[in-house]
């Protein structure tokens, strides 16, 4: 099993012999508005992909399938859906079937709870996109457990740190976990993923796991970045098993 973090919280996970593209942001910096709501006007992606967009034809003819947390632009955005042809399998939580199957997508498989496809099995796990009003306003999201290659990565999404996550970590007794960081938010409202405190307390609570925090640097209501993410479990004495890779780096598995 390899990932690689393109951007974001797109990855390219290559598993049981397949590649899969997860929760794809392929547009060019700046090519969309800032989200509204934010305390930050920075249009999005506020960087670059960490390679020329001339390779992006080349990795789209690699995949053989796309694993989709869920449907907010920031992973599944425009430039995205007009490049990946029709016909290619998306891997989904069952709340957005019908969105994508609307857009013209004809292998849309639902994980629902699980999903064994091409030898690798696929669970779904539950999370919070944010607390309260805000949390239901962002509507449903999902993590996923890959199994496969003696491995089981878990990856989380959209979400803050909450029991379904507590959950997901106490079934499936991840080795590798991936999270989205960053403490995304609005002008009203806390955090709608996870700050560095909520990584904090995922790696205390599964302390057999190497952690991976992603999602940092690339949208504009991320109001933490990875110095300071860094820093904060410096002072947890977590460094050296959480991890905060750069754009287009390979994860150490």
């Amino acid at each position: 099993m390899q990932v690689q973090l393109i951007r974001n919280a797109t990855l390219l996970l290559k598993v049981a012999g397949k590649t899969l593209l997860v929760d794809p942001l392929l547009a060019p910096r700046f090519q969309y508005d800032p989200i509204p709501q934010t305390a930050n006007t920075v249009r999005n992606p506020v960087v670059e992909l960490p390679f020329a967009a001339t390779e992006l034809p080349a990795l789209v003819a690699s995949l053989d399938a796309v694993l989709l947390t869920h449907t907010h632009l920031d992973h599944w955005d425009t430039v995205a859906q007009q490049l990946l042809p029709k016909h290619l399998p998306i891997l989904c939580q069952p709340a957005d079937v019908e969105t994508l199957r609307a857009a013209g997508f004809t292998q849309v498989l639902p994980v629902d709870p699980q999903l064994e496809w091409e030898g690798i099995r696929f669970s779904r796990t539950g999370g919070q996109h944010g607390l309260g009003e805000i949390g239901r306003r962002m509507g449903t999201v999902s993590g996923f457990v890959v199994d496969a290659d003696g491995q089981r990565l878990y990856i989380a999404g959209d979400t803050i740190w909450c029991e379904e996550v507590r959950q997901a970590l106490d079934q499936h007794h991840p080795t590798t976990i991936i999270v989205n960081a960053g403490a995304a938010q609005f002008l009203q409202g806390g955090a709608i993923v996870m700050t560095a405190a909520d990584v904090a307390q995922v790696a205390q609570h599964a302390p057999q796991a190497t952690i991976h925090a992603v999602h940092l640097e690339a949208v504009n209501h991320c109001a933490e970045d990875r110095a300071t993410t860094k820093a904060y479990l410096a002072e947890q004495g977590l460094s050296a098993r959480v991890h905060v890779p750069a754009d287009g780096e390979w994860l150490p598995l």
